[in-house]
């Protein structure tokens, strides 16, 4: 009898032995784009921390408060599937939600990889940049830009001694791409809306100010011989202040002081860029000697009293201002181009001022927009951040 259970024990091991292959194969078949960046943690642990606080790991519906409100707004429910934008796919999930639009999906929490955004997967699946313009002239937006590969991961390097066998897939060496812009142009060229008004056009500003500076120089900064994946941007203070600069000079003319505020754009694109509601302004502060405030440059707000103060891409409808989905025209451009020093010009009353203060503030909503939608955005990213700053004292 004793013999006769080892015997059982032998063949179920033999056929688990058997069967192990195949389970190995079934594993192979799972598309790469369904892979989890919680996967990729296991061995790339720092770059996971980084990458996860990032704004690729917020880019959908449900993680981003901005791009889900107007998503709900214009799209419908991001946990709803088969929800459509005039008989279409919605087009903005081919960006921020890389994995499901392969898919043609719209329930962003069916899977762990549509909910992550824009993943590890999402980037290093990439083989080609087909650019963003169509041979006719139409636009190939977010993902349709580029080819990918559903068997072979993408690297800067190509570093191949450690094969990720759990999918059946090593690294390419694909530097041409990944450590050049046109690894984000696919969704940082140029999106229109539904009118074919220009909404997002950073790679056409980059264009036309020339250089060789990639997006990865600023956005992706190599830091201990790794490149960082926090893609810091216009979400983080400390980073929009890199790409500004401001400078008072002052002149005594009288009973006035004659003031110069000089902002300079330090950057390869507009300042600001990307999302058209995203602003810049200047507020010009004079104190007395006991810190009191004298005189400021405006009253309430610069989109008011000191509009050449105020930098923004202006969108409109039949002449009024309207939201980007909704906008049909350009009603002006006033941001900073590349390299540009623009000159603003005060004439303050002199007595008893002893210090002027020249302020930057960067907002990611325009003043109508937090009105219309600010119920559903959290206050931190209603406040205009402090950018830059100068001080000159008299």
């Amino acid at each position: 009898m004793k013999s006769f259970f080892i015997l059982q024990k032998l063949v179920l091991l033999s056929f688990l032995l058997l069967c192990q292959p195949n389970i190995y194969a079934a594993e192979k078949q799972e598309s790469l784009r369904h892979v989890s960046s919680e996967d990729c943690e296991k061995c790339h642990d720092e770059i996971y921390e980084q990458w996860k606080g990032s704004m690729h790991a917020q880019s959908t519906a449900l993680e981003d408060p901005i791009h889900g409100t107007f998503y709900k707004a214009v799209i419908g429910d991001p946990t709803k599937e088969g929800v459509k934008k005039g008989g279409k796919y919605p087009v903005c999930l081919q960006c921020h939600s890389p994995a499901a639009a392969k898919d043609l999906k719209t329930k962003l929490d069916a899977k762990l990889a549509y909910k992550e955004g824009v993943n590890c997967i999402a980037c290093h699946t990439m083989t080609k940049f087909k650019g963003t313009v169509k041979p006719d002239g139409g636009l190939r937006l977010g993902m349709k830009a580029y080819e990918f590969s559903d068997t072979m991961l993408q690297g800067p390097r190509g570093i191949t001694e450690k094969d990720h066998k759990k999918w059946g897939v090593s690294v390419a060496s694909n530097p041409g791409l990944l450590k050049t812009s046109d690894a984000c142009m696919g969704c940082h060229d140029q999106r229109p809306n539904a009118n074919k008004v220009p909404l997002c056009a950073t790679g056409d500003e980059i264009a036309k100010a020339g250089g060789s500076t990639t997006c990865q120089t600023c956005h992706m900064p190599v830091i201990e011989g790794e490149a960082n994946h926090a893609m810091m941007g216009g979400h983080d203070p400390a980073t929009v202040g890199r790409g500004v600069v401001i400078t008072v000079d002052t002149e005594k003319a009288g009973k006035v002081i004659k003031t110069k505020v000089k902002v300079r754009n330090l950057l390869p694109h507009n300042f600001p860029t990307g999302a058209p509601f995203r602003n810049f302004y200047v507020k010009v502060t004079a104190y007395d000697k006991s810190g009191a405030k004298v005189w400021n440059s405006t009253e309430s707000h610069p989109i008011k009293d000191d509009q050449l103060a105020m930098m923004m891409y202006k969108l409109g409808d039949k002449g009024q201002p309207a939201p980007p989905p909704k906008a049909t025209m350009v009603l002006g451009d006033s941001r900073l181009k590349p390299n540009e020093t623009r000159i603003l010009s005060y004439e303050i009353p002199a007595r008893n001022v002893v210090k002027i203060i020249a302020v930057g503030y960067y907002d990611l909503l325009l003043p109508p927009i937090k009105k219309k939608f600010g119920k559903n955005i959290p206050d931190d990213l209603k406040k205009a951040q402090k950018v830059a700053q100068a001080i000159v004292k008299l």
